[in-house]
């Protein structure tokens, strides 16, 4: 990336931004940029690395896009950039009928009739029990009437259709989905995509608890966004969620209290087990940080880097 004068991204055009394949392409190029924190746009970001303004090229292509579809997928592409500290180019979408696979052909279609009194939660962090992802499911089951199965997506990487029967069976089917360059990670996608080739019946209920290690919780928008157009394609109920800003801050908190940062995730996450508990619907919940302000953050994270660092062997040069 760093050597190319110019970048163009073609895509799939999928639940509002890219496939699965593409983004695991963005996920392991975060290095591109500094793991070092400013304040860009009026928005948490990572520091440049190199100084330079690297031109980005999108081509979505798709069946029958919509200007809605259109207008998601630029949102996405601008935020992208932010992320990655590039810009847009140009945005352009391509009529493109999405053609089988051998393996799609070959696969067996299984259907699943959904147990509404089954429950499941799915850490999509690939840090398994160590995530903050994990931690947030945690405090959510802790105050939820009914008991749920919490599963690591990291755990059924290679067991894809055992997890397809987890997922298939279950009436209710809660997320907790960290932030990767503005989007849903890339091992989450996957899931979500196989989920939309199988053929699920019943109304199943989807919630969502999203996080990131930037401050400001708007950032999650475009993440929330995706799970719902995904939602309306595979025929599922979005039921609604909560976007967590200072993930990383927020998650450590909550394991000893839910007073001062954590607060306004802590109520968040109370509001949310209630809908579940009820089979509700809910408005989206974004919370940052309860008087905790972002320059502080900033500088606390920032001074965390040089001591990751050295405990990894690394010198400051």
């Amino acid at each position: 990336i760093h050597r190319a004068d110019e970048i163009k991204v073609i895509s799939r055009y999928t639940y509002g931004g890219f496939s699965s394949f593409v983004k695991n392409v963005f996920d392991r190029s975060i290095g591109w940029v500094l793991p070092y924190f400013e304040v860009y746009e009026n928005e948490m970001h990572h520091k440049k690395r190199y100084q330079e303004d690297k031109p980005i090229t999108f081509i979505f292509r798709g069946e029958g896009l919509t200007d809605d579809d259109k207008k998601k997928a630029g949102v996405y592409a601008e935020a992208v950039c932010r992320n990655l500290r590039g810009y847009v180019k140009s945005i352009m979408f391509e009529e493109y009928k999405v053609q089988a696979t051998d393996t799609d052909i070959n696969k067996e279609i299984r259907k699943y009739t959904s147990n509404p009194e089954k429950t499941v939660m799915l850490n999509c962090s690939l840090r398994g029990d160590k995530a903050n992802s994990r931690k947030f499911l945690d405090r959510l089951s802790s105050n939820m009437r009914e008991d749920a199965v919490i599963i690591n997506l990291s755990a059924y990487l290679n067991r894809k259709d055992e997890l397809m029967d987890i997922l298939g069976q279950s009436g209710t089917i809660i997320f907790s989905i960290p932030l990767y360059v503005a989007g849903i990670t890339s091992a989450c996608l996957c899931v979500m995509e196989e989920m939309e080739k199988y053929g699920f019946e019943g109304n199943k209920h989807i919630y969502v608890v999203s996080n990131m290690g930037l401050y400001e919780s708007s950032q999650l928008k475009n993440l929330m966004s995706m799970v719902k157009s995904w939602c309306g394609i595979c025929g599922f109920i979005y039921g609604g969620g909560v976007a967590i800003g200072a993930g990383e801050m927020i998650g450590s908190v909550m394991a000893a209290t839910d007073k001062g940062p954590a607060k306004n995730a802590a109520e968040a996450l109370d509001k949310l087990a209630d809908a579940v508990d009820t089979a509700s619907i809910i408005e989206d919940n974004y919370v940052d940080p309860y008087r905790f302000p972002r320059c502080l953050y900033v500088f606390a994270a920032n001074s965390g880097w040089p001591k990751a660092g050295k405990l990894n062997g690394l010198k400051k040069i």
